[in-house]
Order: structure tokens, then sequence, then C-alpha cells
């Protein structure tokens, strides 16, 4: 039996299946599961809240004795939280064009970020020096339940943006590392005025 040429010879295996492109990364997607999941947690504090608050109408809300909470100098705190969301809207516009281009408006993301956490934190020491705790009433407990459980996510979502940063600066960070952190840093962001809105004013 004589070869056939290798142009005549037919290829009986089958053909690969095209996968069709991921509309979400998976890492993009996780997060918007747990972002959910957060999201009803915080709803959840927020309507305690909300009932506890409308049980004491006609009483004093803070009780007596409780100091009050320091809405002027927190305003300040959410705007440089909300110009660090903007900050990282600007990096993700800047990676599209140039990812070097994307670490300065990332950084000064952390940066701001950093000083809402720390300027929270003061303002927790100096109510706690004036009484309010998680024991001296319903108000400071709410207070402490809410709030300090958005730090713990504004840290988290921190150090998830200076390990995007650190990422980047080695150009080692994917589109879909920095849409992940992008998520939840927004969640961060975007929650809290809600919050301050809601326990604050």
């Amino acid at each position: 039996m004589t070869n056939l040429p290798a142009a005549l010879t037919i290829d009986h295996r089958a053909p690969e299946p095209r996968r069709p492109a991921k509309l979400i990364a998976d890492g993009v997607l996780g997060t918007l599961l747990f972002v959910f999941t957060e999201a009803m947690l915080f709803a959840g504090m927020i309507s305690a809240h909300a009932i506890v608050k409308s049980q004491a109408a006609g009483q004093m809300w803070p009780p007596f004795g409780q100091p009050r909470l320091p809405v002027e100098r927190t305003a300040i705190n959410t705007a440089a939280l909300i110009a660090s969301g903007v900050l990282l809207v600007f990096a993700h516009f800047a990676f599209r064009r140039s990812r070097r281009q994307a670490l300065i408006p990332l950084l000064f993301s952390v940066l701001l970020g950093t000083f809402f956490v720390v300027f929270q934190g003061v303002e927790w020491a100096a109510l706690l020096q004036e009484g309010l705790t998680l024991r001296s009433s319903s108000y400071g407990g709410f207070f402490y339940l809410i709030v300090g459980t958005h730090a713990l996510h504004a840290v988290a979502a921190i150090l998830c943006l200076a390990w995007a940063w650190l990422r980047l600066r080695r150009g080692l960070l994917t589109s879909a590392q920095l849409g992940a952190v992008e998520v939840f840093w927004y969640f961060v962001v975007l929650v809290w005025p809600v919050l301050y809105l809601k326990v604050y004013l």
C-alpha cells in the first residue's frame, strides 16, 4: 500500500470544542457574590437599628449621658473615602490604556482609604473616652457593631488594594484581579454613605 502525500491525509481527530468567552472573570463573579451576601448583612443590621430607634420615639436619642457622634468630622472622612473610590475609577481607565499610568491613582486610592480607617480609629478612641461603649447603651452597641463591621471590611479591602498596587508595580496585575479588587472597594465606598446617614444623622 502506497503512502499518501501528507497533504492528502485525513485527520480523524475530533476538533477541539470552542469554549465561549466568559462575560465575567471568575474572581470578579466570586467577589460579586461575596458583596451581595455582605450587603444583606448590612441591610439586616441597619433594619435592626431602625427598629430600636423607632421604639425610642418620644425619648432622647442618643440616650441621656451618651456622647453625640462627630457628624461634621465624619463628613470630611466620608469625602476622603468617596474620593478614594473616584481615584480607583481613574486607575481602572488608566490601566486599560497603559498599566504604568494606573500606579499613581491606585496609590492615592490606597492612601485615602488608609486615612479613612485611621481617622475612624481616632474618632473611636475619643468616643470611648467620652463613655460610649458597646455596653453603655443600645445606641453605643449598634454604633460599634455597624461601623466596626464596616471598618473590618475597609481594612480587608485596603489590603487588597495594596496587594493590587504591588502586583501592578511588578507588572503582574491582570485585569481580572484588578476587577475583583475594584468590586470589593466600591462596595466599601458605596455602603458607607448609607451607614453615615442612618447611624450618624
